[in-house]
């Protein structure tokens, strides 16, 4: 009975070294983030600023193939306004139906060997914004700059809310800018 107990020990504990070192081996290729700062602007001059922030979006970068993928709960955008707040999840962007923002796309010819510290390195971006039900190509510039081991991610982009179906009341239209602008603002590690 010992003899049993003691195999089955040693299988765990090979089981728990091999998966440990499986994960380790694919972390390497791998930088995140859940702490990303993603913001949005739709304000038009002369009314009262449309702008949210969401400081809690998540972010994982393929190291090798350059593949990207980001996700932000869109309840998670603050806005200074909480009146605003409320008709935009309740109201524009429906976050109970809706309530997650994917990008997934490709950091063309990535290399993270060119990526030097505290230099700036400007790439293309291709992908889908999935948001609202309703999925929208992006073609962009991404900016990546490596900090140590970090890599800072910025990146700005436009998108229309009738991209998504989005329809914004006429009473307010003349408030809200015909385009959005995205900004990125992450730092994986």
């Amino acid at each position: 009975m010992m003899v049993i107990k003691n195999n089955k020990m040693r299988y765990l504990n090979l089981y728990i070294i091999i998966l440990l070192t499986v994960t380790s081996g694919f972390s390497q290729n791998r930088k995140i983030t859940k702490t990303g700062e993603l913001t949005f602007e739709a304000s038009v001059p002369a009314f009262e600023e449309v702008k949210a922030t969401n400081k809690s979006a998540s972010c994982i970068l393929n190291t090798q193939t350059g593949e990207i993928a980001s996700l932000a709960l869109v309840k998670g955008f603050r806005f200074k306004v909480a009146l605003m707040e409320e008709h935009f999840n309740e109201n524009y962007i429906e976050s109970n139906r809706f309530p997650k923002a994917i990008f997934k796309g490709s950091i063309i010819d990535f290399d993270l060997s060119t990526l030097k510290n505290n230099a700036p390195k400007i790439y293309n971006l291709t992908g889908t914004l999935q948001l609202h039900g309703k999925i929208k190509e992006i073609n962009t510039k991404i900016i990546l700059q490596k900090n140590g081991e970090d890599i800072q991610v910025n990146c700005e982009f436009t998108v229309k809310p009738s991209d998504f179906n989005i329809t914004i009341p006429k009473v307010v239209s003349k408030k809200v800018a015909e385009s959005v602008m995205i900004k990125v603002d992450y730092v994986l590690k």
